[in-house]
């Protein structure tokens, strides 16, 4: 006699989220690509270049009238993309908390971040400010993306799966980052062979990034769900809602504390993942090959660091395992002062150093802080975090920037990141992870 397997209502929910929890890695591997193959590898070199091509005789071009150095342009174009962010992300999040439709929002930015990112391939000749306004948009489009990516964990996840499922998404990103970028060194090393000179290269590179994320985006549109609103009422517009959730926060000092702590060392690992290839290019005359096997090294050993540090966590916890990664990310910058010029091997260990602790760093800290949020104020709370991911991360490139119109070194400017990173490890330091954990009210794992 056959038997019926009956499906509970607990195991339709559970299948429901593995589902929703597939869909939820695929918009990690559709936008991630942009920021490797255009903001990390092809766009600061190209824009650079493109930039020095319009500058007058004393290497300076002027947009709207403002004089600055071609060199700084794109370390420029990137604060004012996260000013951008930090204006339109709490107009957006309110959106999504009052109406519970996430997905038309994140479709939104998704698409208009994919159009900008696939627009580059115009960028040509000396058109760097169309190349700035592009980055600006699409840089602005990804932060909201993000923000309304993040805001899913909580409702795709249990407390206990978190850590394992925010960690897939990393995993994913990295993957599809390393896959692309395999096809972008193949078509820039050979442009020859394919009739193509080195810029068509390079725009079509930059334009592959924009047609990935729009077409990977479709996967999680697919199978994430909308949920009802869990605010009953009207929650109060942008900026404002945004200063209320900080009232709100100001109860919880503890996670607020946590919160400037990674405001701090994140601005770091933002600037460096945005300057690295600037660096590279630039001070150290390092070839574009070059670069992309750096950048896909980095792609590569950030998965296995990730996967790495996330054992050394479930041994130490989170909190030392972020702390040892901000001493390795503080020894590697300074150690990248003193890299010889047209020497791609020590680049490469530069590269290895950066890639074994810029997942896990990440990954844990989404972690973490999911325990520091109350319950029941889940979106919320990842809306202030997503701010505190990209509302600073205006600062390091404007100090990278600044750095490198005052003194004219590309060496100055990357170890000027030193600062970020040793704040952020003394105010981490401080925060009593565990009675903060507590005092928002969430059961204390045993390692944290």
């Amino acid at each position: 006699m056959d038997t019926e397997t009956v499906r509970t209502p607990a195991a339709d929910e559970t299948a429901g989220l593995r589902r929703e929890q597939r869909g939820w890695y695929f918009y990690d591997w559709a936008c991630s690509v942009y920021s490797t193959t255009v903001l990390t590898v092809f766009l600061g070199p190209y824009l650079t270049s493109v930039a020095e091509h319009a500058a007058d005789a004393d290497g300076y071009v002027h947009p709207l009238g403002v004089p600055v150095r071609a060199g700084s342009f794109f370390a420029y174009s990137v604060s004012l993309s996260v000013v951008l962010a930090v204006v339109v992300m709490p107009l957006v999040g309110s959106a999504a908390d009052r109406t519970g439709r996430k997905k038309p929002l994140l479709a939104a930015a998704a698409y208009t971040g994919a159009a900008a990112t696939t627009g580059l391939f115009f960028l040509d000749g000396d058109r760097y400010l169309l190349g700035g306004v592009l980055l600006i948009v699409a840089n602005a489009a990804q932060s909201v993306g993000m923000m309304l990516y993040n805001s899913y964990l909580p409702q795709i996840a249990p407390p206990e799966e978190r850590d394992a499922v925010s960690s897939r998404g990393w995993a994913f990103g990295y993957a599809a980052g390393s896959t692309v970028l395999v096809a972008n060194l193949v078509l820039y090393s050979a442009h020859d062979s394919f009739g193509l000179s080195e810029t068509a290269a390079v725009r079509i590179c930059l334009a592959s990034a924009g047609l990935w994320w729009g077409a990977f985006t479709l996967v999680p549109l697919r199978r994430l769900r909308d949920r009802h609103a869990r605010v009953a009422g009207a929650t109060a517009p942008g900026l404002r809602q945004l200063a209320a959730t900080v009232r709100d926060m100001r109860r919880h000092p503890l996670t607020l504390a946590f919160l400037l702590a990674y405001l701090i060392y994140n601005d770091g690992i933002q600037t460096v993942i945005s300057q690295a290839s600037v660096y590279g290019s630039e001070e150290l005359r390092l070839g574009q090959s070059t670069l992309i096997v750096a950048v896909l090294l980095v792609q590569v050993l950030a998965v296995a660091g990730a996967l790495a540090m996330g054992r050394l966590a479930r041994a130490y916890g989170a909190q030392r395992t972020i702390l040892g990664s901000l001493v390795a990310w503080t020894v590697t910058l300074a150690a990248g002062y003193f890299l010889p010029a047209r020497a791609p091997v020590w680049f490469f260990v530069l590269a290895g150093g950066i890639g074994l602790v810029l997942g896990g760093s990440q990954a844990l800290s989404r972690s973490l802080f999911s325990h520091l949020v109350p319950p029941g104020k889940e979106a919320e709370y990842f809306s202030a975090y997503e701010m505190s991911d990209r509302g600073m991360s205006w600062l390091g490139p404007l100090l990278f920037g600044i750095t490198y119109q005052l003194t004219g070194s590309y060496r100055s400017a990357i170890v000027s990141l030193v600062a970020f990173f040793v704040i952020g490890f003394a105010l981490l330091a401080r925060v009593p992870v565990r009675r903060a954990i507590g005092e928002a009210g969430n059961p204390v794992p045993e390692k944290i």
